[in-house]
Order: C-alpha cells, then structure tokens, then sequence
C-alpha cells in the first residue's frame, strides 16, 4: 500500500511539474506573439537590459576610399549628458537643452547612434513614424528572402523629417542588412550590410557596415557599457 501511494505522490508531482512548463511555454508564447515586430527587433537586441545601462561610449568611425572620419561619443543615459571627442575638440552638453549653439553637434550623436542603436530606436522612435513588415522579400545585398521591415519618419520635427528605412532580417529579427531612402524616394540612397555582432553587457551590437557598391566602411570601435 505504501508503494502504490508514493507511486502516486511521485506521479502526481510529475504531471504538476509538467503542467507548470506547459503554463510556462504557453505564456512565454502568449507574451511573445503580443508584441509588435518592432519590440521583436529590440528585444533580439538585449533592450530588455537596456535599462541597467548607466552609460554608453562608442567610438563613429567612417572610411571612404582614402578618407578616414572618427569622432567619439560617451552618453550617460540618466541625465542625458553627451560628450563629443574630436582630435580638435570636446564638446558636452545635456539634450534636455539643446539650443541653436548645440545643434549641429546634437545631430551628429543623433545620427552616429542611430547607426550603432537602430534596432532599440525603432522602440524609442515608434511613435514618430508609421511602418510595414513583409515576409519573403529579396534582400538588396544578399539577394536572399528576409522579412522586411519599412518605416517612414513623418514630416514634421527631427533632423530627417520624411525619410523612410528599410531593415531586412531573419527569424531570429537580427538585422541584418537595411537600405536609406531620404524623403522616402523610391531608390535607396545608400544600403549597407548589418555585420561583425557583439555582445557587451548582454547589448547585441552590430560593429560594422560595408557598402556593396562603394569603398565605405562605417564602423564602431572602443566600444564600452556601463
């Protein structure tokens, strides 16, 4: 009589625990198709953990047939405080303020972390722009079949108003090509590869960026999480 009641006390634990990872997968799977292809890029990223970052620096560097361009950056995330280093100048400021002085310099880090955090902006930005996703689209680069995903800045505010990117990736939302489109022409203005991933403080980061049809070569270094 023992043995038949441990017998059942045994399997009825097995069946709980299996009913337990069976709740666990169906809500995990529930959680998952609730969110936007958008979140779906972001989070393939590590965006869940990007708010146990306290500061970013990064090194925007640019090569183009003999011509080199660096310039470095350091954001410390909760005041918003930016540090531009040049090899002739260093320049902070907060982007709480940014007055006609900062402009130019606020719109250099706009651009040069876009380039190095696009799939989080695409969480950050969502509300500026309206976007598309299709399945089984030929990739400009690789020519291979990707999911696409276009969207289109509006027309009002930002340092780009009106223009439209299209990032191409796989099941597993690793970007992993994108194409610019200024104004949201018909033809892209530039496309470049999403390559050389990283993985720093659980952040998954695209180092480097090639042209198919130029000598170009935009690419990060010196880059540091904190």
């Amino acid at each position: 009589m023992k043995k038949i009641i441990v017998l059942s006390i045994i399997l009825s634990s097995i069946l709980t625990a299996c009913k337990t990872d069976n709740n666990k997968v169906k809500t995990e799977v529930a959680e998952d198709t609730q969110l936007t292809v958008l979140e779906k890029i972001a989070n393939a990223n590590g965006f869940a953990h990007w708010k146990d970052v306290a500061s970013i620096k990064f090194t925007f560097n640019v090569d183009r047939d003999s011509t080199h361009f660096e310039r470095t950056w350091l954001w410390e995330t909760a005041s918003n405080e930016v540090t531009m280093m040049t090899r002739q100048d260093t320049i902070t400021f907060n982007r709480k303020a940014v007055d006609s002085t900062m402009t130019a310099t606020d719109g250099g880090f706009v651009n040069d972390k876009f380039w190095l955090l696009a799939p989080f902006q695409l969480v950050w930005d969502q509300k500026n722009f309206t976007y598309k996703h299709k399945e089984n689209t030929e990739a400009p680069i690789s020519k291979t079949k990707m999911h696409k995903l276009t969207t289109v800045y509006g027309n009002d505010g930002g340092y780009t108003p009106g223009d439209a990117y299209d990032y191409y990736f796989g099941d597993d939302y690793i970007i992993k090509e994108w194409a610019y489109r200024k104004e949201n022409q018909e033809e892209p203005n530039m496309v470049t590869s999403w390559e050389d991933y990283k993985t720093l403080n659980k952040l998954n980061i695209s180092m480097m960026h090639k042209r198919p049809d130029a000598d170009f070569s935009l690419y990060f270094t010196e880059v540091e999480v904190k």
